[in-house]
C-alpha cells in the first residue's frame, strides 16, 4: 500500500536565498495510485511583496495575502500532511530550497528529512522526452490532460494537475494489485489459490513431431553430435 502527496508551491519570485518567500502550498494525496480526494491548501502572508513577474504568474497580490497566516503557522499541519509519504514535486529543487528556507527560520530540519522520499517529475520527464518542452503544460498537452482552466499558476490546481501527470508518465508500471481500489481487494488478490486450475495438455501433430525431429537433426549436424536436446543426452554427457 502506497500512500503520494503530490505538492506545490507558489512563491513571491525566485531566490529564496534574497528572501523570497512562499505564498501558496499545496497537495492532493493517492494512494495506490488513486486521488483520495484529501488534499493540503494554504495561502501564506509573506511579509513582502511578490516580484512583478511572479505576479504575473500567480496573480497573488499583496493586498489578498495580508490577512493570511504566515508559515509558521501552518508548518506542524503542512508536514503532519506529508508525514511518511513519498512527496512528489515537479522541479522538486525548486520548491525544496524554498521549504529549507521556510523551515530554516523556524530552526527545523530541512524538507527531505521529514518525508522518506522526493520524487522529481521534472527529472522523469527528461528522461523519457529528452530535448523536449517538460514544464506542466506542454506535459499536459502530451498526455491528453485538460488543462484549459488554468490561465494563472495556483498551487492546488497544479497539483491536482501534476497528479495526472505523473500517473501518465508511470502508467508503465501499474499491476493488477496496485489498480485494486482497497487493501481488502489486495488480499483477496493476494491469497486467492490457482491450485484447483488445470491446464488443457493438446498432444503434437504428426506434421509437428516431423518438424521438430528435423530441427532435432538440424542441431546434431551444427553441434557435430553434441547437441544436448536428445532425450537422455545431457545425462549421458555428464556421466
Amino acid at each position: 500500500m502506497t500512500r503520494q502527496i503530490v505538492l506545490d508551491t507558489e512563491t513571491t519570485g525566485l531566490n529564496p536565498a534574497s528572501g523570497d518567500r512562499i505564498i501558496e502550498v499545496a497537495g492532493v494525496e493517492l494512494f495506490n495510485r488513486r486521488l483520495t480526494g484529501k488534499h493540503y491548501h494554504a495561502y501564506l502572508n509573506p511579509d513582502r511583496a511578490s516580484h512583478p513577474d511572479a505576479l504575473k504568474v500567480h496573480g497573488l497580490t499583496e493586498e489578498f495575502l495580508s490577512d493570511k497566516p504566515r508559515f509558521e503557522q501552518i508548518a506542524d499541519d503542512l508536514l503532519e500532511f506529508v508525514r511518511d509519504a513519498e512527496v512528489i514535486i515537479h522541479n522538486a529543487p525548486f520548491d525544496c530550497a524554498f521549504l529549507d528556507a521556510e523551515l530554516e527560520r523556524l530552526n527545523r530540519p530541512a524538507f527531505r528529512q521529514h518525508v522518506p522520499l522526493v520524487t522529481d517529475t521534472l527529472a522523469m520527464a527528461k528522461l523519457q522526452f529528452p530535448g523536449k518542452f517538460n514544464n506542466l503544460d506542454a506535459l499536459c498537452k502530451r498526455f491528453g490532460i485538460d488543462n484549459t482552466h488554468r490561465t494563472l499558476h495556483g498551487a492546488l490546481l497544479d497539483a491536482e494537475l501534476l497528479a495526472e501527470v505523473y500517473l501518465s508518465l508511470t502508467r508503465g508500471q501499474e499491476s493488477l494489485v496496485i489498480d485494486l481500489e482497497t487493501p481488502q481487494q489486495q488480499m483477496s488478490v493476494a491469497s486467492h489459490r490457482l491450485d484447483h486450475f488445470s491446464l488443457p495438455v493438446r498432444a503434437p501433430s504428426s506434421d509437428e513431431q516431423a518438424a521438430h525431429e528435423a530441427f532435432l537433426q538440424l542441431l546434431d549436424k551444427k553441434s557435430q553430435g553434441k547437441s544436448i536436446w536428445r532425450p537422455g543426452a545431457e545425462a549421458s554427457q555428464n556421466s
